[in-house]
This record gives structure tokens, sequence and C-alpha cells, in this order.
């Protein structure tokens, strides 16, 4: 049941796009579709199809959803990067462009399929689970380790500390500029502070935008907490006109896009980042025009899933892993070092 906002937009599907829970993910393209199916009606009055049925401010709707056709999950010979590997879970190194398990336009080519194929029939949850065996993804286009569980034990035992955040995950980040605890327009920023050593924490809410539901947001009075943590360790260009910095991130929390988020929320984008980065561009002057078109050209958010630490759920033993830096980062750290 969705009650329409107070200036609800004229079209039904961006009126219902708008108040649709941010933990559903809904589109407007969706909702759009839903109506011309006939699953979306007034309570209490006639289905509409129509997108141009314009809602009234208070009114209540109610779509009635399909039930989802079972995505079929197939083993696919992709190769994939094992960086530790038992008999209960596997930790691989993801590379930038690979979807973690399948969805609507994306049905293979994804982690899943590779990983079907690399373990067999030993991933938990196979005949059953629409996600086997994953308790955590990163972006599609972002890099690096990603722990997989193999056993329903080690499921449940992964998932437990995830939920509690005690795994320890730690990110490389290209933004940018270089946060400095003493820019005053970092510091009023709501939610951010800076910790001792220079360490930038942003605390805010994040939920899905309204508008734009494949965009998450910082928002006030709804959503889920997130907490991150950023530490700058190079900063490129020359001091008060620092161009870029390369930064460790690490998360209390775990939410959809948080540190693209939370770095874009404090001005501090992520290079290439196609949705959060803005029109921010880098100044070329100083470099080749062969670096420019490089930069440019840099079309992934320069995110890279670096460390992973969490305690193994069978033996008990603590496990940490690094993966080092894809040679797309490297060939654009190489290019930021010229500023």
């Amino acid at each position: 049941m969705l009650t329409l906002s107070d200036t609800p937009p004229a079209r039904l599907d961006k009126a219902l796009a708008q108040v649709v829970p941010e933990d559903v993910s809904l589109s407007r393209s969706r909702i759009g579709k839903l109506i011309e199916q006939g699953a979306v009606r007034r309570v209490g009055s006639d289905v509409v199809t129509v997108l141009k049925t314009k809602g009234v401010a208070g009114e209540e709707w109610q779509i009635d959803m399909p039930a989802p056709a079972p995505l079929l999950a197939v083993a696919q010979d992709i190769p994939v990067e094992v960086v530790f590997e038992d008999e209960h879970l596997i930790v691989v190194n993801k590379p930038a462009g690979m979807v973690v398990h399948p969805v609507p336009g994306s049905e293979d080519g994804t982690l899943v399929n590779a990983l079907l194929h690399h373990c067999g029939d030993s991933l938990a949850g196979i005949g059953g689970e629409k996600r086997p065996g994953i308790v955590h993804r990163i972006d599609k286009d972002t890099s690096g380790l990603l722990v997989v569980a193999k056993s329903d034990a080690a499921h449940q035992g992964l998932a437990k500390q995830f939920a509690d955040h005690s795994i320890e995950r730690r990110y490389v980040a290209f933004v940018f500029g270089s946060p400095s605890p003493g820019d005053p327009r970092v510091r009023g920023l709501a939610g951010v502070a800076f910790e001792t050593g220079g360490v930038l924490r942003v605390a805010t809410n994040i939920a899905r935008h309204k508008t734009d539901r494949k965009r998450m947001s910082v928002v006030v009075n709804r959503g889920r907490h997130a907490i991150t943590r950023a530490q700058t360790v190079h900063s490129y260009g020359r001091p008060g006109k620092f161009v870029a910095a390369q930064i460790d991130c690490w998360l209390e929390t775990g939410r959809t896009h948080q540190i693209r988020v939370h770095m874009a929320h404090t001005g501090h984008g992520l290079i290439g980042d196609p949705t959060y980065g803005g029109r921010r561009k880098l100044p070329l002057t100083s470099i080749s025009r062969e670096d420019a078109a490089i930069i440019n050209g840099f079309k992934r958010q320069a995110l890279h899933a670096a460390k992973l630490g969490f305690i193994h759920p069978i033996s008990g033993e603590k496990v940490s892993l690094e993966s080092d830096l894809p040679n797309d980062l490297i060939v654009l750290r190489s290019i930021l070092e010229k500023f």
C-alpha cells in the first residue's frame, strides 16, 4: 500500500516511485510497466493502466506484484581468481565489470555462474537459494575481495559476522580533491567530522533516492544508518591545489553504494563514478594527450576492495587477506603522480 505525497508528480509512475519504501527496489520504469500490465489500482477502485493518470495527495494505491520468475543460474566456465579456498568457503578477487549475482538483464556471466562451475555442487543453498552462498556483494564496477560460503554452517556464521559488523573491510579509492581536517566546508557538513590522526568520519542515514531508484542518497529521518571512515594516503598536486587523493576507507556498516555516497557527500566523489561523480573533472593541462584520454575515459568508480578479514566460521581462526590494485587503478595512480 502506497500513500501519495502532499505534492505528487503529475504522472502516476513518478508519483508512486517517489513514495516507494527505500528497502524496496522498484524503479519508475518498472512501476510504469506494472501500471500498463494492470497491476496497479486505487484502493477501493478499479485498476488503472494509463501512465498519465494523476494521483491526489494522500491517496492510497496498491501494487499487485506478480510472482517473481526464478533466475536459474547455470554453471559457466568463467575464469575466477581464487585467493583462499577450503571445503567451507572461498574468497575471490572479483574484477571490475563482473556482476556478483544474476539479475534481470545480467542473467549470465556473473560471479555466481563462475562459482557454480568452479565449485560444482558444493556451494551452499544450490537447489533453492536465489543467491547461493552469497553473504555480501560489491558493485559491478568495484573490484576486489569477496567471500562466498560453500556450506550451510559457513553461510550462517559469515552472515552473523556481517550482521554484527565484525567483518574487516578496507577499500582503496581515488577521489577528487583531498579531504582535509582544515577544510571548514567539509567540517560544516551534516554527519561529517575528523577524528585523531586526520581520519574522516561520515555518519549519516542512507536511503534510495526518491525519484531515481538506481541511486542512493544521504537523508534525514529515514533510511538506514551508515558510518564510513577514510584516511588520505597520498594527495596529488600541490598544497592548496590538490587535484586528487588516494584514500583508504573502512566500513562500520555495509549499505548499498556506501563509500560512493559518503565521499560524494563530502565533495570528494570517486574519480570515474558515473552515478555520484557529478560533472567534476581533473585539470588536464599538465599531462599528455594520451594520459588525458585515459583519465577522461575512466568509466568505472576508482574503488577496490583491498583487504578482507573475518573469523573462519568453522575453524574459529582469523583469516586476513589482501588484494593488490588492478592494472587500471595502477595506471590511474601513475598519471595522478604527474600532477
